[in-house]
């Protein structure tokens, strides 16, 4: 039997039980700030700029099939009325962008909302936050998930088991199995390309300069100029996960 189908067969789920994630924990995520003091990775997203023209790029740059309903990046569109209601629609994770003020209700159709009627519209790229104390690692039972001496969460693809451990306990939704390697996966922050001095595939094809990748460490990166000096938000910060993926303009609307 190989080592993959053993430890799949020998995982244990224990449903309806209450499991310390501290007794699951792989590393200290302290330790990892100590040993590379002068680099922490964090991403920046500028609601007031995005226009959702990106993750096409995310899905080519990464193998991830187009036609595939999974991605590591995906875009939510907004719109908000004047009754309070908020419409939100994210067709395709917004494969092909938005072209059209419709919006996608899934099974219900297209909803057509009149101008005079909208209070507030808005899109929100969701991605991987690369948590500084990340509950995937800590549930992951063979540690192929990890993190780097950066920051990072990456997969290592041969020792995944495909037990979905990390899938269940990411609180924001943004792991996946990879429809062709069956592993899981996720958004990486393009460390392939970050690491080697280049720019995320996402941030690159951005037009507007909505999304950027830079140094925590470092006070003079623009990046963690805007998130000492600006008014910013992270994703539900009441885990406790503290994300390093940071927003300008986040609503209230926005979980």
């Amino acid at each position: 039997m190989k080592r993959r189908d053993f430890l799949k067969s020998t995982a244990v789920f224990i449903s309806g039980a209450a499991v310390s994630l501290s007794s699951l924990e792989l590393l200290d995520p302290q330790e990892v700030l100590a040993a590379n003091p002068d680099l922490r990775w964090g991403f920046l997203v500028d609601t007031y700029k995005c226009v959702g023209f990106c993750v096409k790029a995310c899905k080519i740059e990464n193998d991830i099939p187009l036609e595939a309903d999974v991605t590591r990046t995906w875009v939510e569109r907004y719109v908000i009325t004047k009754d309070g209601k908020v419409n939100m629609d994210s067709p395709k994770g917004a494969l092909n962008g938005y072209t059209s003020k419709l919006i996608d209700q899934n099974e219900s159709g297209m909803k057509k909302i009149p101008d005079a009627d909208i209070t507030q519209a808005f899109f929100v790229p969701k991605l991987c936050n690369q948590c500084s104390n990340p509950v995937c690692v800590q549930v992951c039972p063979v540690g192929a998930t990890y993190q780097t001496a950066d920051g990072v969460v990456l997969v290592d693809r041969t020792w995944c088991i495909g037990c979905g451990y990390c899938i269940m306990g990411c609180p924001y939704g943004v792991r996946f199995f990879h429809p062709v390697a069956n592993v899981a996966d996720k958004c990486t922050f393009c460390y392939h390309r970050i690491s080697k001095g280049d720019n995320t595939a996402c941030a690159q094809a951005c037009p507007f300069g909505a999304r950027r990748v830079g140094n925590l460490r470092d006070p003079n990166d623009p990046v963690a100029k805007a998130v000492l000096d600006q008014r910013i938000g992270v994703l539900r910060d009441e885990y406790g996960t503290k994300p390093n993926a940071y927003y300008i303009g986040l609503s209230k609307e926005v979980h």
